[in-house]
């Protein structure tokens, strides 16, 4: 037998012996763990008393280990789905535009100012006024994310969901039309994209509105700068009334300054009759 077969055998002996000792550790731990437990319960079961001090211990432990992760959680989940901002995170201008369009449209304050925040963000990535955007928002949709027009626009920005659905496929795809911030971020990339086609805003107005063909936009390009213009004062800080008092047409406004008419003299009279004659031809 040569030295390597002897340590060899040395190695298998040892290592049948170390699997046979772990066995039996292991077996007679299981054994004793199964007499403890059988013990604990025979316990329990003679002495109710008992049972029920453990149950109210053990519920009282879970309680107190379970509240503070829980409520932590689903606190942080629940401003995460809500997009809420507070008001002490926003600059001065940016909370006083969001304070009034949440007066005037009548919206919850704590969500608008996300918007109005992420309005903010995507107007300098993409050099437009935040004002014009939140403008456009406003009279598109009154910023009701759920708004839907006759011919299948949608959403805040009222954004032809089945025209421009390749846009909406980074937020997941076309029911994104009807969450806030993706439905912001397209309606922006679209309005971009028209003003840069027809070279001034209210050429883009007009083609973001669908009017680019027609004569007129039916005073769309109008009601947005006017709110627009509205907005710019409100984020300087000036005081703007929410609405304005409607100013009487114009052809009520020449009537009234009309001067009276006058009951006719016998010498006009005369006139009158003069010129009304048929003349005779020579």
């Amino acid at each position: 037998m040569t030295a390597q077969t002897k340590i060899t055998q040395g190695l298998r002996f040892f290592a049948s012996n170390m699997a046979q000792g772990f066995f039996e550790i292991t077996h007679n731990s299981f054994a004793l763990l199964g007499l403890a437990v059988m013990f604990v319960v025979i316990t329990l079961t003679a002495r109710p008393e008992l049972r029920q001090l453990g149950e109210v211990q053990l519920f009282s432990w879970l309680q107190t280990r379970q509240a503070p992760i829980s409520e932590a959680t689903l606190e942080n989940d629940a401003a995460e789905r809500m997009n809420v901002i507070d008001p002490a995170h926003l600059p001065q201008p940016q909370a006083a535009v969001a304070s009034w369009l949440s007066k005037k449209y009548r919206v919850a304050p704590e969500p608008l100012r996300a918007l109005v925040a992420e309005a903010y963000e995507l107007g300098l990535q993409t050099r437009l006024d935040p004002t014009l955007i939140l403008a456009v928002m406003a009279i598109e949709s009154g910023f009701n994310p759920f708004a839907q027009s006759s011919v299948g626009a949608q959403g805040l920005m009222q954004v032809m969901t089945q025209v421009h659905s390749d846009k909406y496929q980074s937020f997941g795809g076309r029911f994104a039309a009807f969450d806030p911030l993706a439905n912001l971020r397209v309606g922006v990339k679209v309005l971009q994209d028209c003003i840069r086609a027809a070279g001034s805003i209210e050429g883009g107005l007009k083609s973001y509105v669908g009017a680019s063909n027609n004569e007129d936009d039916s005073g769309y390009a109008a009601k947005v700068m006017a709110e627009h213009a509205k907005l710019q004062l409100v984020a300087q800080g000036r005081k703007v009334p929410l609405f304005t008092a409607p100013v009487n047409p114009p052809a009520t406004a020449a009537a009234s300054k009309a001067s009276p008419v006058l009951p006719l003299t016998p010498a006009d009279k005369v006139a009158t009759l003069a010129l009304n004659e048929p003349r005779q031809l020579n």
